[in-house]
């Protein structure tokens, strides 16, 4: 709490970590570590082959088994944190990115910017975000720098719609009509008013989003239209392993785990940062 009694988005997203949040934060603590550091973890070669010890089950050696070329599953799981997560972040930043221009162009621009924006957005929007990611890697071609452009492209009119909706609201808010009443220009409006009340709900909302990037990027690597054996990532992983899940269910599963778990931990850490931003407004 301020001296003023007033407490900050900051402040509100500490007090809403506990107590589950903080596991969830731990959670995401380890997964840095693995992004960051994954020889901290394991020290073992995630591409090493070793045919002698194809498809051993989780044991003390390889505690979450190999593959059919006898690689490590743990170190390759560590290490493809930082390809799943990477790819997660980078189309993210994508959607964002393009999230941000629409939104603010449709919310400040001319009647017609925005009624142009605002159709090709409900377009976009109307179409589940994995179609419209296949849609555009057919159109691309596949690999992983098509599918990140894929899923950022197809997060986008979310952000778009989120911005343009909150923008919008502060325009018309009274603080904003005081200000320029006062006499301040459009950019200072826009830099101390406009833009750090609308941009909040947006970084909270972005939080869920690389959770559900790394979702989808993982689901089009699944299907063989991402990131490509032997490749250490995640949805390739799963790939990989759909073929021997009869006899070695540890080549799915567990890869499997490491998104579902990626993928909880950002999306309750995103849910209570939503909730500190919403708190006292």
């Amino acid at each position: 709490m301020s001296v003023l009694g007033t407490e900050t988005p900051t402040g509100r997203l500490l007090r809403r970590l506990r107590p589950g949040g903080v596991l969830a934060a731990l959670g995401l603590a380890l997964i840095l570590l693995a992004v960051i550091a994954p020889e901290a973890l394991t020290p073992r070669d995630p591409l090493a082959i070793a045919p002698s010890e194809a498809f051993s089950p989780p044991s003390w050696t390889h505690p979450f088994g190999t593959d059919e070329s006898g690689r490590d599953l743990f170190a390759r799981v560590v290490h493809g944190a930082a390809a799943s997560a990477g790819i997660g972040l980078a189309a993210t930043a994508i959607g964002i990115g393009a999230g941000l221009v629409l939104g603010f162009a449709g919310a400040l621009g001319p009647r017609a910017i925005d009624t142009a924006i605002a159709r090709v957005v409900e377009v976009l929007f109307a179409l589940p975000t994995l179609v419209l990611a296949l849609l555009l890697v057919a159109v691309i071609g596949p690999g992983t720098q098509a599918s990140v452009i894929a899923i950022g492209v197809a997060t986008a009119p979310g952000y778009a719609r989120i911005l343009r909706s909150r923008v919008r609201g502060v325009v018309r808010s009274d603080y904003v009509a005081y200000a320029r009443h006062e006499g301040a220009g459009p950019l200072t409006v826009f830099v101390r008013h406009i833009a750090p009340n609308t941009l909040w709900p947006l970084v909270a909302t972005a939080t869920l989003g690389v959770g559900q990037a790394i979702v989808w990027v993982s689901a089009l690597s699944f299907l063989g239209l991402g990131a490509l054996p032997p490749s250490p990532e995640w949805g390739a992983m799963l790939n990989a392993g759909r073929v021997y899940i009869s006899s070695a269910w540890w080549m799915t599963v567990l890869p499997g785990a490491a998104i579902v778990a990626t993928a909880t931990v950002l999306t309750v850490l995103g849910r209570r940062a939503s909730g500190a931003g919403s708190e006292g407004r």
